[in-house]
């Protein structure tokens, strides 16, 4: 069950670095702001696996063709879905453009099946529907105008989370991919390549056709750096999470990352939860606790 407390911990972190990166974005742009995750992440990244070795005694996992199929389509998927994100953000509330992203956790499940052949039961899948009713629930408002303008934010957001989810998926295969090590290692050596590999193409888009905002990531160190930590540190514990259950368990769980997102957004944005919201809220806690019974 260490996959339940991975799991909490990596969600708090990512609510942390979706805040920082989400302020950040006003300054660097959609993929500036995106790439602090990556670029400022992969040192961090590269020390938890020196920490990882150091401390457990053993070698890091040897890289297969599989591994590399599995781990770099992961990569390629979350810097997409991590830029429709804060594209959301920028034209919704920080909590509700989490809540579309949050739509993940049914299309993970779906991938899961069908690529990895993870079992899903019918109480896992009852409980994955009643935490997204729950997140849809908190973003969907009554009255409100769905015109063009309005809808682009939610499509962003759903978008984002189909790329979180083969991203999920793709990260999950890799480590399952490796032959040898233990979960951490086996976690830990995912989560440095995946890193590496978004910041190696995310460095040469932008030093090609975006060197003002690479710059300007590079003059916000400081703020780029802690950002970059967290979500290190955050990926961390999603990766150990993916390398105990299946991707679909993990990332229902995650969905309690929109009860955090909530009191974000109260604390530091001044956005107020609404009775609508807390309705929500109660079924994404309902779902989950249904996820963690039937688990």
């Amino acid at each position: 069950m260490l996959w339940i407390f991975a799991t909490l911990i990596a969600a708090a972190a990512q609510t942390a670095r979706n805040a920082m990166q989400s302020r950040l974005t006003s300054t660097l742009g959609t993929i500036g702001a995106t790439q602090v995750r990556f670029l400022y992440g992969f040192p961090f990244a590269l020390a938890f696996l020196a920490i990882v070795t150091v401390a457990s005694g053993s070698a890091v996992p040897s890289a297969n063709e599989r591994f590399l199929m599995f781990t770099g389509a992961g990569a390629v998927a979350q810097i997409i879905g991590t830029a429709l994100l804060l594209a959301a953000m920028r034209e919704r509330s920080f909590s509700v453009a989490t809540a579309f992203g949050k739509t993940e956790a049914v299309q993970v499940a779906v991938f899961g099946l069908v690529i990895l052949g993870e079992e899903l039961t019918w109480w896992r899948a009852a409980a994955i529907v009643i935490a997204t009713a729950g997140v849809f629930l908190i973003a969907v408002k009554p009255g409100e105008k769905w015109n063009a303008a309005a809808l682009r934010p939610a499509l962003f957001g759903i978008a984002s989370g189909g790329f979180y989810a083969i991203a999920a998926v793709g990260f999950r295969g890799g480590i399952l991919a490796l032959d040898d090590g233990a979960y951490f290692a086996r976690a830990t050596t995912t989560l440095v390549w995946s890193l590496g590999i978004q910041s190696l193409i995310l460095g040469l888009w932008m030093s090609l056709f975006m060197r003002a905002a690479l710059m300007k990531s590079l003059a916000l160190w400081r703020q780029s750096l802690f950002a970059g930590f967290m979500g290190a540190f955050a990926s961390q514990f999603w990766f150990l999470g993916f390398s105990l259950t299946s991707a679909a368990n993990v990332r229902t769980l995650g969905l309690v990352e929109v009860l955090f997102a909530q009191a974000v957004s109260h604390r530091l944005f001044a956005q107020a939860a609404t009775r609508r919201e807390l309705g929500g809220m109660a079924l994404v806690v309902a779902g989950v606790a249904l996820l963690l019974t039937a688990a």
